[in-house]
């Protein structure tokens, strides 16, 4: 993030969007962009970005986006969707911009490759306006089929996968509003089934390479069908192709964990089945002053097990969240003022982390600033219970106070507990009391900790914090 002008937060540009003023230069008319025309739009005092085939005129926008102009510059006059994925697919960009909507990219038809065999795709061909367009569609498709049954009182529904390491991790089921959606996470694809039906309670049974979602039928009669299938229904896509899907959660605690720190503990709804995957994150999404805020965070866990013979068991209905309250935070403000009871929409996991990472490892290094100690809890769990082979585990642990260590009592706890696990605090704004490590993360210090076990050990080093925080320990 870059400072921003006096008058330029996101609370100025939202009234900003409410004033009446034309943002897109067009007197409110939307029209079809060609990519010619697109690309003549590359200048700061003239911006155009099209993000998934809307294009929008950035340039009123420039001085608000808090990653600065450079930024937005570097999707100038192009398709900006794979760049604007990669640093903040969270964001809800639609309501942001949606006064500087210019309007639809203009659909280019696609001429049929000649004399070219396609081993791996199905080619579906339209005719629409005349003109010819092909679309195609991955067979990892046709991989994929689901069937269902049905008993007096229940219906089952079985999606075959064909993937041996399935798990309830990589499973996703939502039923509420008369709405049945099922989403099952293979790499960066998902498969879905999604259908309007009937309020149902939902049950998860995993087997190999099959998914079982039994739903339990309110009244004992004999369905003809399943329900009517929605638009996404039996489709295998990228997951950012497919877009956030969000449920609302009740929030049932918060508790204090340092001074400016909270655990808030999410209950999910009855009919979801979630799961968030060791490394993987979630976004919050709130509507503050008539414009919906998203922004992500990685669960932990409710406190740090002391015993990992065993792995530690969930209950599967709550989401934990540890959050940091800032002062001027238009987003963490409106958390902390949420009340017990209170709902806050919560999206399904993302994220490219893998277990596999760290299944095979004998050393493993955490280097958390602040809240970039969240992600840790749960891969610490993991390690310490699942990795058999491993050796060592190290969190270098850097915060500004002793006040502001998350959990301290508990990582000590942790260290004497196992001796496999090794904790070191850096103070970056000590008192005169303190005798541990002071400074911010640089050569000279990791190199005291960041030794391997052995010669030639097998090392993964994990690191999380702000991002000035990050590039440092990167390089």
């Amino acid at each position: 993030q870059v400072p921003l002008k006096p008058g330029r937060s996101l609370m100025d540009w939202i009234r900003l969007t409410k004033s009446g003023k034309d943002l897109t230069g067009l007197k409110g008319r939307l029209i079809e962009v060609t990519e010619d025309e697109l690309a003549k739009h590359n200048k700061k005092e003239d911006c155009w970005i099209c993000i998934r085939g809307f294009v929008y005129n950035v340039t009123p926008y420039m001085e608000y986006h808090p990653g600065g102009e450079d930024e937005l510059m570097k999707a100038a006059g192009t398709d900006g969707t794979d760049l604007f994925d990669q640093v903040h697919r969270w964001v809800n960009y639609e309501s942001m911009l949606k006064e500087c909507l210019v309007g639809r990219m203009a659909v280019k038809p696609v001429a049929a490759p000649k004399g070219e065999v396609f081993k791996n795709e199905i080619i579906f061909i339209m005719l629409y306006s005349k003109k010819v367009y092909i679309v195609f569609s991955l067979l990892h498709f046709l991989f994929y089929s689901y069937d269902w049954f049905q008993t007096d009182s229940l219906i089952t529904i079985v999606i075959y996968t064909k993937q041996k390491d399935m798990n309830t991790e990589l499973v996703i089921v939502d039923c509420q509003d008369k709405r049945l959606r099922g989403e099952i996470i293979v790499g960066d694809h998902s498969y879905l089934v999604e259908y309007e039906t009937f309020s149902l309670l939902v049950n998860i049974a995993e087997k190999v390479g099959k998914i079982e979602i039994i739903l339990k039928k309110k009244d004992n009669v004999h369905w003809k069908i399943l329900g009517q299938p929605l638009e996404s229904h039996n489709t295998f896509i990228k997951r950012t192709d497919r877009g956030l899907f969000y449920r609302k959660c009740k929030l049932v605690s918060k508790t204090e964990v340092t001074h400016d720190t909270k655990l808030l503990c999410l209950m999910l709804p009855q009919s979801t089945h979630l799961r968030v995957p060791t490394g993987q994150h979630v976004y919050l999404k709130k509507n503050i002053a008539g414009r919906e805020v998203v922004k992500p965070y990685t669960p932990v866990l409710p406190f740090l097990p002391l015993d990992f013979k065993e792995p530690f068991s969930r209950d599967g209905a709550h989401i934990y969240l540890m959050i940091k309250i800032y002062s001027c935070g238009l987003f963490t403000q409106a958390l902390d003022h949420l009340q017990i009871g209170d709902y806050i929409s919560v999206s399904n996991p993302e994220g490219n982390f893998k277990k596999s990472q760290v299944q095979t490892l004998e050393d493993l290094f955490l280097l958390a600033a602040g809240t970039g100690f969240t992600p840790m809890v749960k891969l610490l769990n993991f390690a310490l219970t699942e990795v058999s082979c491993l050796r060592t585990v190290k969190l270098i642990f850097f915060n500004k106070t002793e006040d502001d260590i998350l959990w301290r009592n508990q990582l000590e706890h942790l260290a004497l507990k196992d001796e496999r696990f090794e904790v070191q605090f850096v103070l970056s704004q000590p008192t005169q009391d303190w005798v541990g490590k002071q400074g911010k993360i640089s050569s000279s210090l990791l190199s005291e900790f960041v030794q391997r076990s052995r010669k030639d050990s097998k090392v993964l080093i994990c690191i999380c914090g702000p991002t000035p925080f990050t590039e440092q320990g990167v390089q």
